[in-house]
């Protein structure tokens, strides 16, 4: 009789409990037992499975990955027209969103544009940033200099002080994460999926929240971290006699990682160790749930020997009193720029304009995209009808791609060209020419005799 083996000796019968199960000695046992040992030893592997207990014997026992494969009937034809009907939709109500996010990209790019242009022609400098020009009131004006807060922003619970806009602590706790892998395949006339699941800990910043992983025995998190990430911000930031609004002081976010170098460990149970704080035993090999902290910093107020200098900025705003707030442009848009660093107006407005001009572009991408998609949900019926006949599946599948690419390209153009009309007609009819140029293309492609 074979005995089974666990951690490398020979073991008997099993003492199940609701924790899990422990080996007896093996004695002898009667021929009338080994039915029951049988019985124990399929109980024991499934308590593996469901990782109760060790497995000596198993090659792979300290691996952190393991795989699943799940099973289902190939799907028959009633049953792939039914999920393309719902893909339809999908499709449908994807191409809707594609129109709308097209057409008001154009209205807020032209708005911006224009908001922009008029800015430029009214923006004023003024002499000084040490004194108030009563002439400058609600104009917009063009200012350069350093920021000045008026106090310190520290953590004291780690000893940090320094003069900024902004103080940003940052928290990241070790801890589990699992990596989801899966391919499907084929057999048997079954559809199978194999999902293979890994674990590694790493350093997150948000908490992992372990019950959702396939496995979590053996891969558990904390569900909070002792420390919290935050940001503190000055109150009152100037720049010479000026204040900020806040709707500026948000624009300050040129954060730079600030050096613990010259600081002291704050507490026995945390370690300083190169730019971070450790709440850890032992740094250079953390456990899960061990924290590390690290600082940075926006918008240096004051020279400080070890930061360097102060942050200057150009701020574009309206003057009101001795604050910079928004400035209502006749189009209906806001203008309250911040540049880091030393620029003149004209570069500010060339920047803004450039940066409008990029994210018009990438709107008009993700909306022709979107328009893609959907036509390809919508006629993807199609496909499906004749998706047994392999050589004729294949052509049916590129005709449709061509279509929904040409037809995406068109209509993409042609919102583009109604959201031009009243502003700039020529624009318009010129985008609107364009948009047909697919179309030509896909007709001139077209046998003679098929348009004869």
């Amino acid at each position: 009789m074979r005995s089974l083996v666990l951690a490398g000796l020979p073991v008997g019968p099993l003492r199940v409990s609701r924790t899990g199960a422990q080996a007896l000695p093996l004695g002898s046992l009667p021929p009338e037992n080994c039915s029951w040992l049988k019985e124990q030893v399929s109980l024991h592997v499934e308590l593996r499975r469901l990782s109760l207990l060790p497995l000596a014997y198993s090659s792979t026992s300290n691996k952190k990955d393991h795989v699943r494969i799940t099973n289902k009937s190939q799907p028959g034809f009633l049953e792939r027209l039914s999920e393309t009907s719902g893909g339809m939709f999908v499709g449908l109500m994807t191409f809707l969103v594609s129109f709308y996010l097209i057409f008001t990209n154009e209205g807020r790019a032209l708005k911006t544009a224009t908001s922009l242009a008029e800015g430029l022609s009214l923006v004023v400098s003024p002499s000084s940033i040490h004194s108030v020009a009563p002439e400058n009131e609600g104009r917009l004006v063009h200012i350069i200099g350093a920021l000045r807060t008026s106090k310190l922003l520290s953590d004291p619970n780690y000893g940090v002080h320094l003069p900024a806009v902004k103080l940003r602590r940052h928290v990241e706790m070790y801890q589990w994460v699992e990596t989801e892998e899966s391919r499907e395949y084929t057999e048997d006339g079954q559809v199978k999926t194999e999902r293979k699941y890994s674990y590694n800990t790493e350093w997150r910043s948000e908490v992992v929240n372990s019950r959702n992983f396939d496995r979590e025995i053996g891969h558990k998190n904390p569900s909070a971290m002792a420390v919290e990430s935050f940001t503190a911000t000055a109150p009152f930031v100037q720049i010479g006699r000026f204040f900020l609004s806040a709707g500026l002081i948000d624009k300050v976010d040129n954060f730079r990682t600030l050096s613990l170098s010259k600081l002291e460990d704050p507490h026995v149970d945390i370690v300083r160790r190169g730019d971070y704080f450790y709440h850890s035993e032992n740094p250079k090999y953390p456990e899960v749930g061990d924290l590390r902290v690290s600082f940075s910093y926006a918008g240096l107020s004051g020279d400080d020997p070890d930061l360097g200098p102060a942050h200057v900025v150009t701020v574009i705003a309206r003057q009101r009193g001795d604050q910079l707030v928004p400035y209502s442009t006749k189009a209906g848009d806001t203008l309250l720029l911040l540049h880091h660093g030393d620029f003149s107006a004209e570069e500010v407005f060339r920047r803004e304009q450039k940066g409008n001009s990029l994210k018009t572009w990438g709107l008009r991408a993700a909306g022709w995209v979107a328009m893609f998609m959907g036509l390809n949900l919508m006629t993807r019926i199609l496909y499906t009808l004749v998706d047994w006949f392999p050589v004729f599946r294949d052509l049916v599948n590129i005709g449709l791609k061509a279509f929904a690419f040409c037809v995406a390209t068109s209509l993409t153009l042609l919102t583009v060209a109604a959201g031009w009309l009243f502003y700039r007609p020529l624009w318009a009819l010129g985008i609107a020419g364009l948009a047909l140029v697919p179309i030509i293309i896909a007709r001139t492609r077209v046998p003679a005799k098929k348009l004869e």
